[in-house]
C-alpha cells in the first residue's frame, strides 16, 4: 500500500479538522441516510477520550460516530478517487452519503476504498461508526464483559489486558486521493548491497491497476539527479558509489515510477528508500557490515488532549530530544506507529523495531519467576482461551505491506510480553514467524519481546527469534529498591542467555523505574529521581560486561497515560521525560553515556 502523496498525476485532499461526533447508546438505531443528530464536535485526527470534558465519553466502551462533509472539484470527478484512513481504533464501518463503503478491524493500520460510485455533485456526507471494544480475539487483547441494566440496555466494559490507556477514535489522517484510471498500485524495493565494491543492486517490483504500454523506473539521488533508469514492472538496477543509509546519517534515494500509454505519462509516483545491509551473526547485529548498538527507548503515541492521535510537532520534538541524548533507535511499543513517524525516521536516520499490536497475550499475569524455575512444562489457559491467531496473521500482513520499503525498519517484533513460557506457545508463534519471513521482501530479522517470566530455562520460543529481546525490571518489580541484588540477578540471567544461545544477540527492550519528577531523596528512595539514575547506572555496568549485549532501549521515553490502578498515579511514571517532555535528572547521565557510545563499530 502506497502512502498518499501529491504528484503530477495525483491530488490529495485532507479531511482533517473538526467533525461531528456522537456516542452510540445503542438504544435508538442510527439512520446513516440522515445527518447525525448531534451538536457535539471532535477534532480529527485525535483520540476522542480527552477532548470532551466528560467522564462518560472518556470511559466509554462501545461505539461512537463521526461525520463530516467534503466536496470533489469538477476537475477530479473523472479520476479514480480513493478514501483512505490512516487508522481507526479499533474497528470501523464507513458510509458515504448513507451507502456502506468499507469495514476494517484493527486499530493501527491504514485502509482504503474507491468511492466514485458513491459520490454526488456538491457536498458529500462521510459517516464513520467506530468501536473501541477489545476481547480475546483482538489485538491488543482486552478483557470484555457486558451486563444489562434495568431497562434492558447492554452495558459494555473493556478492561485493558495491557498497561496503557485504551485511547480510541480516528487517530490518523483521513484523506481522499486521486489517481488516473490506469494507476500505479504498489512498489516494492529491495536493495542488495555489495559493501566491498560500494555497489547496490536495487530490485524494483511495480504492481499496476488498469493498463500501461510501458512502466519506467528512474532512480534519483538526494539532489534529484538520475543515477539509473530502466523499464518494466520487475527490474534490477545497479547503483555505483552507493550512498548508504546509516544510523543518524540518513541518505535517501527516490524511485520514480511512471506509467505510460502512447508515449505519454499517465501516472507517476515517487517512493523514497535507503540502501543499507542488515545481518545478524556471531552474536552481533550488523548494519552495513559493522556492529550496531541500539540506544534508545520504548515509547508510546501519547500526548495531552490528543491522546494517541497523530501530532507531527510532537514527533519532530521527540526525535530531536532523542538525537540530543545520543539515542539512535526506538521500538514502536506496543503497536505500529503512524506512517508519518516512519517517514520521519527514514529521513532522520532513526532505527526502528517495528512491533505488531500483539500485547496482552497472557491470562496468568505474575512476576513470580520461581514458578517457572522448577522444571517441567508450565501451562496456563492462555493458548486455549485466546483466539487471536487470525488477527495476528492479518496485522503481520498489513504491517509488512505498509512498512516494507522503510530503511528505518531493521527488525519486526511479532509480539510484546506474551506467555511464551507456557505450553502451546511455540505452536502458536512458529507459523507467525514463518509468515513474517515469507512476506518481508527485505528479509529483516524477527524477534518478540520477552516478559520476565520468559527466562532462559522457561521460555519455549527463543529458537524462533534472530535477536533475544528482553523486558526486565530487576530493582523495580522484583528486588524493589535493592540494586545490589538486582545487579547480581541481571548479570546472572544475561550470562545464562549468552551461554545458551552464543550466536544470538541480546538486548533490553524495556527496563526502568517509576519516577516522580521533582521527588528527591538523599537516601535514593524508589520513585525519586536519584533512584532512577542509580537504577540506570547499575544496568549500564552489567550491559558493558556482556559481549553479545547489543542494545538498551529503556522504558519509557516519556510518562504516559494508563487505566486507573493502585500502582498508577496519572499514568505510568517510568519516563525519563515527563508527559510534557520535561527531562528528569537521569537524562544528563544517559546523554553522556549514549553520546560516548558509537552507533557503528561498538563491541566489535
Amino acid at each position: 500500500m502506497l502512502y498518499p502523496i501529491a504528484t503530477d498525476s495525483r491530488v490529495v485532499l485532507e479531511l482533517s479538522g473538526v467533525w461531528k461526533f456522537m456516542m452510540d447508546d445503542e438504544v435508538k438505531e442510527i439512520d446513516v441516510n440522515q445527518p447525525l443528530p448531534t451538536g457535539e464536535s471532535m477534532a480529527v485526527p485525535a483520540s476522542f477520550n480527552d477532548q470532551a470534558v466528560s467522564q462518560e465519553i472518556r470511559k466509554h466502551s462501545g461505539y461512537v460516530w463521526y461525520e463530516t462533509e467534503f466536496t470533489i472539484a469538477k476537475a477530479l470527478r473523472d479520476e479514480r478517487l480513493v478514501l483512505r484512513f490512516g487508522s481507526a481504533t479499533h474497528e470501523a464501518w464507513v458510509y458515504v452519503n448513507g451507502e456502506f463503503v468499507v469495514h476494517h478491524k484493527g486499530g493501527f493500520m491504514p485502509f482504503e476504498a474507491e468511492i466514485n460510485k458513491f459520490l454526488i455533485p456538491g457536498a458529500n456526507r462521510l459517516t464513520v461508526r467506530v468501536s473501541n471494544l477489545l476481547d480475546y480475539t483482538t489485538l491488543p487483547v482486552g478483557n470484555y464483559s457486558e451486563t444489562t441494566d434495568e431497562s434492558g440496555k447492554v452495558i459494555r466494559k473493556v478492561d485493558e489486558n495491557f498497561d496503557f490507556f485504551n485511547y480510541a477514535g480516528l487517530h490518523r489522517p483521513v484523506k481522499i486521493y486521486s489517481t488516473p484510471k490506469n494507476y500505479i498500485e504498489d512498489i516494492v524495493i529491495v536493495p542488495n548491497v555489495d559493501l566491498a565494491n560500494q555497489q547496490a543492486d536495487v530490485q524494483v517490483s511495480v504492481k499496476t491497476g488498469g493498463h500501461f504500454d510501458e512502466v519506467r523506473v528512474t532512480i534519483l539521488d538526494e539532489q534529484g539527479k538520475t543515477v539509473a533508469q530502466t523499464t518494466g514492472t520487475e527490474v534490477n538496477v545497479t547503483l555505483e558509489n552507493v550512498h548508504l543509509w546509516q544510523p543518524l546519517n540518513a541518505y535517501l534515494y527516490s524511485a520514480k515510477v511512471e506509467g505510460l500509454n502512447n508515449g505519454e505519462v499517465e501516472d507517476v509516483y515517487e517512493e523514497k528508500f535507503g540502501v543499507r545491509k542488515l545481518e545478524v551473526k556471531s552474536g552481533k547485529f550488523l548494519i552495513n557490515g559493522k556492529p550496531f548498538y541500539f540506544k534508545g527507548f520504548g515509547k508510546h503515541e501519547d500526548t495531552y488532549v490528543r491522546g494517541r492521535g497523530l501530532d507531527e510537532a510532537y514527533n519532530v520534538h521527540d526525535i530531536n530530544l532523542m538525537k540530543a541524548m545520543g539515542a539512535n533507535s526506538f521500538r514502536t511499543s506496543h503497536y505500529p506507529y503512524s506512517e508519518e513517524m516512519m517517514r520521519l525516521c527514514d529521513r532522520e536516520g532513526i532505527v526502528v523495531i517495528d512491533e505488531t499490536p500483539a500485547v496482552g497475550l497472557m491470562l496468568s499475569f505474575t512476576f513470580d519467576v520461581s514458578l517457572l524455575e522448577k522444571g517441567g512444562d508450565f501451562e496456563d489457559d492462555t493458548w486455549e482461551k485466546l483466539k487471536t491467531a487470525e488477527a495476528h496473521q492479518q496485522v503481520i500482513r498489513e504491517l509488512i505491506d505498509r512498512d516494507k520499503n522503510h530503511a528505518c525498519v531493521v527488525m519486526w517484533s511479532i509480539a510484546n510480553e506474551a506467555a511464551t513460557y507456557s505450553k502451546g506457545s511455540h505452536e502458536y508463534f512458529e507459523p507467525l514467524f514463518n509468515l513474517a519471513r515469507e512476506l518481508d521482501p527485505q528479509k529483516r530479522p524477527c524477534t518478540y519481546v520477552g516478559i520476565m517470566m520468559a527466562t532462559p530455562r522457561a521460555d519455549k520460543c527463543t529458537d524462533l527469534v534472530d535477536v533475544i529481546a528482553l523486558n526486565r525490571y530487576y530493582g523495580w518489580y522484583v528486588q524493589h529498591g535493592d540494586l545490589k541484588t538486582a545487579e547480581e540477578k541481571t548479570r546472572q540471567e544475561l550470562l545464562e542467555w549468552q551461554e545458551k544461545y552464543p550466536d544470538k544477540p541480546i538486548m533490553y527492550t524495556e527496563y526502568g523505574a517509576d519516577t516522580v519528577a521533582g521527588f528527591h531523596s538523599a537516601l535514593g528512595e524508589p520513585f525519586s529521581e536519584e533512584y532512577q539514575e542509580d537504577y540506570y547506572r547499575m544496568n549500564s555496568k552489567v550491559f558493558d560486561e556482556i559481549p553479545n549485549f547489543v542494545g538498551e532501549q529503556l522504558w519509557n521515553f516519556a510518562d504516559f497515560q494508563t487505566k486507573f490502578g493502585i500502582m498508577r498515579v496519572q499514568g505510568n511514571k517510568k519516563g525519563v521525560f515527563t508527559r510534557a517532555r520535561e527531562p528528569k535528572m537521569t537524562v544528563r547521565y544517559l546523554s553522556q553515556r549514549w553520546n560516548d557510545i558509537p552507533n557503528l563499530g561498538y563491541k566489535k
